[in-house]
């Protein structure tokens, strides 16, 4: 199985040239803009996004299930659940087996009844177990609710460049993963899996490929003409999906979706942005690790607004900057903080130096806001807030934790709704508390309550 920290990337410290960048463009894509402006108007406050990515290996150590979006009423709360990840493997094609996959925890591991959205414990004589079943029992529960597979992540992205050099790879990508998981035709395990055992789960697919045309993970794959064979890519998806879609009874619309890029050096490189938002229904923008614990000087990880800095406006501002209409740019909300310890200089903690990441649940420097939450109850630490609530820290004078409470997601959740934007995105759904604190904040401000 593929274990990631609980970040979904990261790009280091902000560069002088980087940050160049942030400075208003031309307006190249006026028309676009236009267009934008306009869907925006007629946007209403009902078609927000709630997306929220699930990890797959959550089940594990962490102890989290899919069973507790239900238990928490997160479910109720989403559009849509992204799940993490969909492996494509060193052949350029989407696969359930061999390195990075978990086929175990996605479709063969038997769910005990108390772990069961539906109280039922399965069965050995089941297709279908593991996460994709329990999916499939919450989709009965909240009909509205769609699942997208994810492709990729962070440590999942070596391939990609390979597959997609050439039409005949990228067809050959696109047929396989409508074949795994719209289709639902998993490989058999035992009593597990077979042809169609997972149709009907996934009603798209989203596209993590951290990053064309620029670093991600070490070991990743990167080429000059990564951007446009990523637009290729997206524009093969969109045919052979809705080509598919076309021969299914009603009149069902697949969703393509992506994760998309902050910093816009990272953008530039890897994204021509008129061509690709006319083919994805949505896309969601990294809100998050704008400075991560690895770098010698404390800083905000998830501001709303930033002065001379990475911020969740500025990465809006960028993405409508390059074509993207506003109700496409759904924006990315941390359920965990960067942390640092061994920090000196006083004051509130914020751009001091430190000595290293702080230590942490489950990665070094990476906390979850239920983690955070009890730092914060405890009386040990001091709570901090930056401008406009856009972000939050912890400093006990010593150690620092950067993150956002249910008061900074409401603001944000405002700011989406007063911008025209597309909805908010979670990394990830497992850093909730157990009644779903943060996710009600987001509801709330999303829906004026």
């Amino acid at each position: 199985m593929r274990h990631r920290l609980s970040t979904r990337s990261t790009f280091g410290a902000a560069t002088a040239a980087a940050l160049a960048l942030l400075a208003p463009l031309a307006p190249a894509a006026a028309a676009a803009d236009l267009d934008g402006a306009a869907d925006s108007a007629r946007h209403g406050g009902a078609a927000y996004k709630r997306v929220g990515y699930f990890i797959q290996w959550g089940i594990y150590a962490r102890n989290f299930h899919v069973k507790d979006l239900e238990t928490s009423g997160t479910a109720g709360k989403l559009s849509h659940i992204n799940y993490a990840f969909g492996n494509v493997g060193s052949a350029g094609t989407c696969q359930i087996g061999g390195p990075g996959s978990d086929g175990w925890a996605d479709y063969v591991r038997p769910v005990g009844a108390e772990e069961s959205v539906d109280g039922a414990a399965d069965t050995d004589g089941q297709a279908l177990a593991g996460n994709f079943n329990q999916l499939r029992e919450l989709k009965a529960k909240h009909p509205d609710l769609k699942v997208m597979i994810s492709l990729g992540g962070w440590s999942g992205s070596a391939y990609f460049s390979d597959a997609v050099r050439t039409e005949a790879g990228r067809k050959a990508l696109v047929s396989s993963c409508i074949d795994l998981y719209l289709k639902g035709n998993l490989p058999e395990d035992g009593a597990r899996g077979g042809p169609g055992a997972a149709a009907g789960i996934f009603d798209g697919i989203d596209l993590d490929w951290e990053w064309p045309g620029s670093e991600g993970a070490p070991g990743n794959g990167i080429r000059p003409e990564d951007k446009q064979n990523f637009t290729k890519l997206v524009h093969e998806f969109r045919t052979q999906v809705d080509a598919y879609a076309r021969t299914l009874k009603g009149r069902k619309h697949f969703e393509l979706s992506a994760y998309v890029p902050t910093a816009p050096a990272k953008i530039d490189a890897g994204f021509e942005v008129p061509k690709i938002i006319r083919d994805f229904d949505f896309v969601n923008l990294q809100g998050y690790d704008f400075h991560v614990s690895g770098e010698k000087t404390t800083a905000q990880q998830s501001a709303l607004y930033a002065r001379n800095d990475f911020s969740l406006d500025g990465t809006v501002d960028a993405w409508l900057r390059r074509g993207a209409p506003a109700r496409k740019l759904v924006t990315g909300l941390p359920f965990y903080g960067q942390g640092w310890t061994g920090v000196t200089g006083g004051g509130n903690g914020l751009g001091q130096p430190a000595a290293g990441p702080a230590p942490a649940t489950w990665a070094a420097g990476t906390e979850d806001y239920k983690a955070l939450k009890k730092l914060a109850d405890s009386g040990a630490y001091k709570l901090y807030r930056g401008q406009r609530n856009g972000h939050a820290w912890l400093f006990d004078g010593t150690t620092l934790w950067t993150y956002d409470d249910a008061t900074v997601l409401r603001t944000k959740a405002e700011y989406v709704r007063r911008e025209g934007l597309g909805g908010a995105m979670i990394w990830s759904l497992d850093g909730d508390t157990p009644n779903g604190e943060l996710i009600t904040a987001i509801d709330k401000g999303l829906s004026r309550r």
